[in-house]
């Protein structure tokens, strides 16, 4: 009987390393082995089990290896099976992930294993990204020089109060204290002591952007079969998209970049979902800087145009509020660039499958896992949910 129709795909395997400054301790092949390891013994599959490898990470200008694909692919179990790399930048674990799931709904491969990383100690990721910028002059230093006159456009643009940043660094480092894999645990964190760090890039403070890390993440996709085999509740996909645009146009709106609406407008359609801040239980979003929370939160759709930071200033983003925003911590807390995509989407999956131990929200049914990256260019969301789509 031929089957018509995308095959559903679940997430039954979750793994990450614990993230840190610097993982002197391993290659970049034991790091990324660590966290597929994790991966397959919570899905309790083997090696064998897996058809193909879908790998991503940042530019391989950060830590000067080349292609590292092709010499991981003995740690990764890929000897002798497909692997791919992916590649969109800051966006591109998100966009790994997507791929690997695309690979098993068109039913090419039925048990995908997807993961992304960055060792960021062996990089200089700060100077690696102060490219020039055509037309401007060289005062960038760092994506935060680039986004902070992004987030004062928004500032600007919506009257927010300059403590909206500080709101959202405060609440996500608080998060990463309830999750064990995340990089920063500040215990003696503040508002207060957040509101005196030094400032970055104005408006941006040093407490309100992310670290740099070293980490990995890894997933493993498979069928309705695979799922039906496995003994923890999977994660559904219930959509997925990818969208990107120029980095420089005439018209382009920084602050509410066209191919993040659009790349929402399209998870949300093929999910089925007609006003995401109701049916949306917690969402994993990218934010490096504290002001990209309201930002996005109005690029996605969960809150009108100039109505973002009154969420977030309202407490409804807290881990306890309407709408959790970053439950895990979020990229304030860690950050291994080319990994930082994923682990939004994976704790997106734990969400629902009711495993993210102590930054759990309660009775999640449906969360969903954002990326960004490049000059707010490219985008890559996915939805999922506890139970398996409607055919």
């Amino acid at each position: 009987m031929t089957r018509t129709g995308k095959e559903p795909v679940a997430v039954v395997g979750i793994g990450q390393t614990k993230h840190v400054a610097a993982r002197h301790d391993v290659s970049i092949a034991g790091l990324v082995r660590e966290a597929a390891v994790r991966a397959l013994a919570d899905a309790e599959l083997t090696w064998a089990d897996i058809d193909a490898v879908v790998i991503g990470k940042a530019p391989d200008f950060f830590e000067g290896v080349m292609m590292p694909e092709l010499y991981l692919a003995d740690a990764l179990g890929a000897v002798g099976k497909p692997m791919l790399r992916v590649h969109t930048a800051g966006s591109v674990g998100g966009s790994t992930a997507l791929v690997a799931s695309n690979l098993v709904a068109a039913r090419v491969h039925r048990t995908v294993l997807t993961l992304a990383f960055e060792k960021q100690s062996e990089s200089n990721a700060m100077w690696g990204l102060s490219l020039p910028v055509p037309f401007q002059q060289p005062l960038l230093a760092g994506a935060g020089g680039f986004f902070a006159p992004h987030v004062r456009a928004y500032m600007r643009r919506t009257g927010a109060p300059d403590a909206v940043g500080s709101l959202v660094a405060y609440k996500d480092r608080r998060n990463a204290l309830k999750n064990p894999y995340a990089h920063l645990h500040e215990h003696d964190i503040t508002l207060e002591k957040v509101q005196a760090s030094p400032m970055l890039w104005d408006p941006i403070r040093y407490s309100e952007t992310c670290p740099s890390s070293d980490g990995a993440c890894a997933m493993v996709l498979t069928d309705r079969a695979g799922a039906a085999r496995s003994q923890k509740p999977p994660a559904w996909v219930h959509g997925g998209a990818m969208r990107s645009e120029p980095t420089l146009f005439a018209g382009k709106d920084f602050v509410s970049p066209q191919a993040g609406k659009d790349c929402a407008a399209d998870v949300y359609r093929q999910a089925g979902i007609t006003d995401p801040r109701r049916e949306i239980d917690a969402v994993e979003m990218y934010v490096p800087f504290s002001w990209y929370e309201p930002m996005w939160l109005e690029n996605l759709g969960f809150a009108q145009e100039g109505e973002g930071w009154k969420l977030t200033e309202a407490g409804v983003t807290e881990l306890d509020g309407d709408l959790p925003v970053n439950p895990s911590g979020g990229v304030l807390s860690t950050n291994p660039i080319g990994a930082s995509g994923m682990i939004r989407f994976a704790e997106a999956a734990l969400q629902v499958r009711g495993q993210a131990g102590e930054h759990q929200v309660q009775g999640a049914r449906r969360a969903m896992g954002h990326a960004y990256g490049g000059g707010a260019q490219f985008f890559a969301m996915w939805l999922v949910g506890a139970e398996p789509p409607a055919s």
